[in-house]
């Protein structure tokens, strides 16, 4: 017994020692100890990871557990917010708005969260939370397994087949559409033809309503630089409305297709998703 005690100990020795090496090259950690786990984050060259000492003695052979402090942008099922905004516990946190994405963490008690962005039937959160992560290492510090999945904090859009329709992808880096310069409106982008295809738009989130003039086609709609009406903001196509109030008077990038207004000189962009800027 006791020997195996002291091999016990001089292992997690050692893997304390691996950990506390700079990484030789990039390096995926994992959410579990399994390559094809889903991938929390790359670490640079040259970090010095910080060992999850709890998770040591579970470890298998091979992999090193780290602590990975927060935030992590995430998302959850409309159904896990309340009307109070707030994340339900057992919540599950997935890395992209799609139910058979990586499953990043769980919501517990004392967990600080923030709505950052809607997606449909999905909502994007901001989680402050450490969590614990796996590092292959592959015989020495610093190996980097092959990565199948993209990384907590990137966004790709899955790619539709023939028998799909297109859906709005997660967020990304957003293009400078509708920005004007100061005292100039913002010009109308991809209008000939009809309806242009979905983009990213950016600018401050407004209320078209007020006491003082009639109704406006949409009670929404998203300013230029220059305070001027970009374009008016469906946003039926958002599950989760009750939150819309949390967007007005803020810079947003919404993602949608652009139509014209009936009879009108106007736009309206059929928003697919929106988040703040």
């Amino acid at each position: 017994m006791q020997t195996k005690l002291a091999f016990l100990l001089a292992g997690l020795a050692a893997a304390a020692t691996a950990v506390a090496a700079p990484l030789t090259s990039a390096t995926a950690v994992h959410t579990s100890p399994d390559e094809n786990a889903p991938v929390i984050t790359v670490l640079k060259a040259g970090t010095e990871p910080v060992a999850a000492n709890e998770a040591l003695a579970t470890s298998p052979a091979g992999w090193l557990p780290v602590t990975l402090p927060g935030p992590f942008e995430g998302y959850v099922q409309n159904k896990d917010v309340t009307k109070g905004l707030d994340i339900r516990v057992g919540a599950q946190v997935r890395q992209q708005p799609k139910s058979d994405a990586g499953l990043l963490t769980e919501i517990d008690v004392g967990d600080k969260t923030e709505i950052t962005g809607l997606h449909g039937r999905w909502t994007q959160i901001k989680v402050e939370k450490t969590l614990t992560g796996y590092i292959h290492l592959g015989g020495a510090p610093g190996y980097m397994p092959p990565i199948a999945t993209t990384p907590a904090g990137t966004t790709v859009a899955p790619a539709p087949t023939p028998a799909q329709t297109p859906v709005a992808p997660a967020p990304v880096a957003p293009t400078a559409y509708g920005v004007a310069a100061p005292g100039q409106a913002a010009p109308v982008v991809g209008m000939s033809g009809g309806p242009s295809l979905p983009r990213l738009v950016q600018g401050k989130f407004v209320s078209t309503q007020s006491a003082f003039r009639p109704r406006r086609p949409y009670d929404w709609a998203i300013n230029d630089d220059a305070g001027v009406r970009y374009a008016y903001l469906d946003i039926s196509k958002l599950m989760l409305t009750d939150q819309i109030e949390n967007y007005v008077n803020h810079h947003v990038v919404v993602y949608g297709a652009a139509k014209p207004v009936p009879n009108t000189k106007d736009i309206v962009i059929e928003v697919e998703s929106l988040q703040l800027k």
